[in-house]
């Protein structure tokens, strides 16, 4: 600890005094043999033993990335990585076997009247907001992004409340605010608001790949533009939500869901899931080339308190190879203030095709995050 230390206080020294360069430009990886500069382990065989000590002692402001390996391991900690913490490169060995979890949720101080008195004076004892609780004034995430460009790979985020318990209230594992953030062969757990995505600016992007998200209450959701591609979004409960999105009309895309497959357990299979609704404003949220394990409803989507600018699907097949058609879906929806609007439930072809990783990830600065995956990645489509 003590050469960490001092290479910390050389970094900011370096960093004071020369501000153009970054810790990437001035040290090389630690290891010959590797290409880390950090290496976290739970076990005590490596630099750290916390995520959040190796976060700590990364660089400030780096401008191409700082990588840290995580090795197999149960990392049982909150993890925020600040603004000026950028480029920070999370790569676990198993993502299975490399798991960030923790156990918070948001639960209000629970009233006496209320019909969910006795749930809601258990999920409070967890609760960031508890003054008694020994996660008071905690981040309510187990994991919080706020820095740009930040990529994980091979790693679980759990929300130990949400996984265990099966219930509310809200219990993230994932929470990003910031832009060009990217998953490959991650896992995500959680039950209400699994992951939310990033309502600091309007544009702000993530890229998913050939991830797990789980949930069952709008676990997937926020702000910014996602395009998720190659990934199994897991239902756990009859009557579940997958998306919740609020988008302004700044927003050029929302949220694509590209290639992706909507399974569930056997309570999720009822056929009263539901592929969204309007958290605020004016969503956005479609779905291309989808495969339903399990069936969802005819009407596909649901009220909430905006009125999207667009909920569409295309080419939704169901498990067999069978094509789901719009013909039922939702397209009138009622907001919070009782307005009422239309949203189209189908794409047409050109439609479809004007959602590209190009278009909606690379963008006018060309973020690139796909040359970050390491895995062999199946072929783009």
């Amino acid at each position: 600890m003590i050469r960490q230390t001092l290479v910390s206080i050389l970094l900011t020294y370096v960093q004071f005094f020369f501000p153009f360069l970054t810790y990437a430009d001035t040290f090389k990886a630690k290891r010959t043999d590797s290409l880390y500069h950090a290496v976290v382990a739970a076990d005590q065989t490596a630099d750290y033993t916390s995520i959040q000590e190796a976060i700590d002692n990364a660089p400030q402001y780096c401008r191409i990335p700082y990588r840290v390996l995580v090795k197999n391991g149960d990392y049982n900690e909150v993890v925020l990585i600040p603004r000026e913490k950028s480029f920070i490169h999370l790569i676990g060995q198993d993502k299975e076997k490399t798991r960030i979890h923790f156990k918070l949720n948001v639960q209000s101080a629970p009233k006496l009247d209320s019909k969910s008195y006795k749930t809601d004076t258990a999920a409070w004892r967890f609760s960031v907001h508890n003054p008694q609780a020994a996660v008071y004034r905690f981040p309510g995430a187990v994991v919080s992004v706020n820095s740009d460009d930040f990529y994980a790979e091979n790693i679980s985020f759990i929300n130990d409340w949400g996984f265990e318990q099966r219930s509310g209230p809200q219990a993230l594992a994932l929470r990003i605010q910031a832009d060009r953030a990217a998953f490959n062969n991650c896992i995500f757990r959680s039950f209400q608001d699994t992951w939310m995505t990033s309502t600091r600016k309007p544009n702000d992007r993530v890229y998913v790949y050939n991830c797990w998200v789980e949930g069952a209450v709008d676990y997937f959701y926020g702000g910014g533009n996602a395009y998720v591609e190659q990934s199994t979004l897991y239902n756990l409960r009859s009557g579940s939500v997958i998306v919740a999105p609020s988008h302004t009309e700044e927003t050029r895309w929302g949220y694509v869901f590209k290639h992706c497959t909507i399974d569930g357990n056997s309570a999720a299979a009822d056929g009263k899931l539901k592929l969204g609704r309007p958290w605020h404003d004016r969503p956005k949220a479609v779905f291309l080339y989808t495969r339903m394990n399990i069936q969802v409803s005819s009407e596909g989507w649901a009220d909430m308190g905006g009125i999207p600018e667009i909920f569409a699907e295309y080419k939704s097949i169901d498990s067999t190879g069978k094509a789901i058609g719009p013909e039922n879906r939702k397209t009138h929806f009622t907001n919070r203030d009782n307005e009422t609007g239309i949203s189209k439930a189908a794409l047409t072809d050109s439609e479809a095709a004007s959602y590209t990783y190009e278009k909606v990830i690379m963008g006018n600065d060309r973020w690139d995050p796909r040359k970050f995956i390491s895995s062999n990645a199946k072929i783009w489509k």
